[in-house]
């Protein structure tokens, strides 16, 4: 059974990933290709500006920025599935589906997208790039951690204060716990390497770009570029997320519900054993 679900995870996984694609296509591609031109130009900028006070040109820098797409998101959602099943009370195995790709969508993308959203190039510094990939990962397992330990709490104080109370006090606690994890995770803009090179900022958005009098040479970076293109990211990861669950559902229900027998008897799922 867990082969039948993997592999129709892996399907579900292959056609959400191609809807998402194709949404991020057409939305936030022009927002990449202008965050690009933003670049260009003020790389430019920069290039007129060291010219100018006698400083030697930096060297090209390197195309550090590519896009994939995450092929085996499906079989992870599926080994989770299967995980679950008997483990989460008597939700139907659609109702399962769109719960966990909920989970995922929220412990995997967004939650850490509240703390380290996502940016189109130009924004972040290569020399920073090792150490905002590694806050970024451990915003990711904190999430899931914490969403794992509020949903086996929900579960403990269901006998207590029933399924609705003890959902709200589960997520209550994880809003608590995830909050103090992001208040401890620095901000980009305080690792060392920007606050000795651009004070104390936020964020690593490129502020307007000035001469030696003070006088702004270049814009900073367009904020309406930069809404528009994280209101499409996360859209593209709820489009991946809600297509996984909407699709493997069904097909899932077709491997763990069969067709019922002339008695009218029907098989309940079984356990994946782990």
């Amino acid at each position: 059974m867990e082969k039948k679900l993997i592999l129709r995870g892996l399907l579900a996984g292959a056609v959400a990933g191609a809807l998402a694609f194709i949404f991020a296509r057409i939305f936030a591609e022009p927002y990449i290709d202008k965050a690009i031109s933003y670049q260009t130009g003020r790389d430019a900028a920069q290039a007129l500006l060291d010219k100018t006070a006698g400083l030697p040109l930096p060297p090209p820098a390197p195309d550090i920025f590519s896009r994939t797409i995450q092929a085996n998101i499906g079989m992870l959602f599926a080994v989770t599935y299967a995980i679950c099943l008997g483990r989460t009370g008597n939700l139907r195995p659609r109702t399962l589906a769109l719960a966990v790709a909920a989970a995922g969508f929220l412990g995997i993308y967004f939650v850490p997208f509240v703390k380290y959203p996502s940016n189109p190039p130009s924004i972040g510094n290569p020399e920073t790039i090792r150490q905002r990939g590694g806050l970024y990962l451990l915003m990711v397992l904190a999430s899931i951690v914490l969403l794992v330990l509020a949903v086996m709490v929900g579960r403990r104080l269901q006998a207590r204060f029933g399924n609705w109370n003890a959902s709200l006090i589960a997520g209550a606690a994880f809003v608590v716990a995830i909050g103090i994890v992001m208040a401890v995770l620095p901000a980009l803009g305080h690792l060392a390497y920007n606050q000795q090179h651009f004070g104390n900022q936020a964020t690593e958005t490129p502020l307007p770009l000035v001469n030696a009098r003070g006088i702004i040479v270049y814009p900073g970076f367009p904020a309406d570029v930069l809404f528009s293109f994280r209101l499409y990211s996360v859209a593209a990861q709820l489009i991946l997320w809600a297509a996984i669950g909407l699709l493997f559902g069904p097909m899932a229900e077709r491997v763990l519900q069969p067709l019922r027998s002339p008695a009218g008897a029907e098989p309940a799922p079984e356990p994946a054993a782990v």
